[in-house]
């Protein structure tokens, strides 16, 4: 069986995101949405909140696995008997750094194999932090994320909740 992880802080999961996943539950027999704690990038939401916001919004996908991390993935692609991570790319900008994700990881783990997905045309500008930006100044992101997202950033920020 070919396992995939697909890592990421997912803060907030978005339609990109959610399309990302569906590409890659096509290809493989299984997905590994791996949601990193990521202290670094301050997320908005607790690990908790992003699984359990991953878990809602993914539900009507059957070969799906949701879990947080806080390891190196190479050990998680590793517990998880993974081949390998799929990683998203919106734009050539994001190219360098997956780029050098994808070296790192092979150095680490050499069986360790990295794919790119992008997302549809349609849902390539869209990013969590564009997405927190705007909700934080009270905007509408419906057109970006599910309703129970959307929901719980206008609670985050205290906002109007904008529709």
């Amino acid at each position: 069986m070919k396992r995939v992880v697909y890592p990421g802080t997912f803060d907030p999961i978005t339609n990109g995101h959610i399309d990302l996943v569906h590409r890659a539950s096509k290809l493989f027999d299984s997905v590994v949405i791996a949601i990193a704690v990521s202290t670094r990038k301050q997320p908005l939401f607790t690990l908790e909140e992003r699984v359990e916001l991953a878990t809602d919004v993914l539900s009507g996908i059957k070969n799906i696995e949701i879990c947080g991390f806080n390891c190196l993935l190479k050990d998680l692609v590793e517990e998880k008997q993974a081949y390998g991570v799929v990683r998203g790319l919106r734009a050539v900008s994001d190219f360098e750094y997956e780029f050098q994700l994808a070296n790192m990881n092979r150095v680490l783990a050499p069986s360790m194999e990295s794919l790119f997905l992008t997302p549809a045309e349609h849902l390539s500008y869209i990013s969590s932090s564009l997405v927190k930006e705007i909700a934080s100044l009270g905007g509408d992101v419906s057109k970006f994320v599910p309703e129970k997202v959307r929901a719980a950033l206008a609670a985050k920020y205290n906002s109007a909740d904008p529709k």
